[in-house]
């Protein structure tokens, strides 16, 4: 069959863009895009029949009548978002706990990214989730409006911004902090710092403490074309799962770096040393604590209502204890 596919790009699909990675009975037909320009695409016009998805936006979808996506258990971003917290020095803010009351800049409210942050941050530093005033609008330059639906809970406060972008607010001390998924253009540089002198202690702490490498994304096909096609959602995983291995044997091949990183090796075992050999791990079984922390948190700040569990993100792709490794 001939399928659609959008995706964010990066060194773990790029061997299914580049074709050396097949898809069992699929013609692939891949568009490769900015992260944001995809998800606003695909969740406004539902181009693709299979698309890299952000994971609350896709918790969100299994709560609408029709649930017209299906997901299967591959995540193709990561990220230990602490290093994602910028503040103005403009604010006397030296710590999480330091943003009760302050003004918390946001591009999107229920971006996987800020769902992690406001739960960490709620967890582990002392800020309580509801405390801050939201913020939201364009990261980079005004923006009329959502490019594509968000649920706002009432109990939180947030403020809208169409005159302004959350970069250029920072810098100006018109918001004290910013939650973001990319570092903002007025960082480095005068008037805006991380929270976080360095990140990576506290993230590797919260590591330590649960083992969770937090998803962004998760693959996701369209739940009509899962439904006719019973075979695709394993013929799915198999070949992005082999992507990722793929990815894996191309950093660590020495002859030609693959990035522009120095150490490139070397920080792949480290990380390997530090958060185990398989740390980005697809499949239900090895997600599991992780995916369960995603739900509560999506609860905690009203974004869902139903009691999910795991297994209810995958009902429907033929179990096989959701292809486990």
């Amino acid at each position: 069959m001939r399928l659609s596919i959008g995706l964010a790009g990066s060194a773990r699909t790029r061997p299914l863009v580049e074709g050396r990675v097949a898809i069992d009975e699929v013609v692939p037909d891949v568009t490769v895009m900015g992260v944001q320009a995809l998800f606003n695409l695909q969740l406004t016009q539902h181009v693709f029949d299979v698309c890299e998805f952000p994971l609350v936006t896709y918790l969100r979808s299994l709560e609408s009548d029709d649930q017209p996506y299906l997901a299967v258990p591959i995540f193709p971003s990561r990220h230990f978002r602490l290093s994602c917290i910028f503040v103005s020095e403009e604010s006397a803010v030296d710590k999480p706990a330091d943003l009760a009351g302050r003004r918390v800049g946001l591009p999107v409210f229920d971006m996987a990214a800020a769902v992690w942050l406001r739960g960490i941050l709620h967890d582990f530093h002392g800020l309580d989730r509801f405390s801050p005033v939201y913020v939201t609008a364009g990261p980079e330059g005004p923006r009329a409006g959502d490019e594509h639906p968000q649920y706002l809970p009432p109990s939180f406060t947030v403020e809208r911004r169409t005159d302004a972008g959350l970069a250029q607010m920072l810098a100006a001390g018109e918001i004290d902090a910013l939650y973001t998924a990319r570092a903002p253009s007025t960082w480095p540089g005068p008037g805006v710092r991380r929270l976080f002198e360095d990140p990576r202690i506290a993230e590797l702490d919260y590591h330590r403490a649960t083992g969770i490498f937090p998803a962004m994304h998760v693959l996701a096909v369209k739940r009509a074309v899962a439904d006719a096609n019973p075979t695709l959602p394993l013929a799915l995983y198999r070949a992005f799962a082999e992507a990722q291995s793929v990815a894996r044997s191309d950093a660590f091949d020495s002859a030609a770096l693959d990035s522009i990183l120095p150490w490139q090796l070397d920080e792949l075992l480290e990380s390997e040393r530090v958060l185990g050999p398989d740390h980005w791990a697809s499949g239900l079984a090895a997600n599991r604590p992780m995916l369960e922390q995603a739900i509560a948190y999506s609860r905690a700040d009203g974004l869902i209502t139903t009691e999910l569990t795991p297994e209810d993100l995958f009902a429907g792709t033929g179990d096989a204890q959701i292809f486990a490794t």
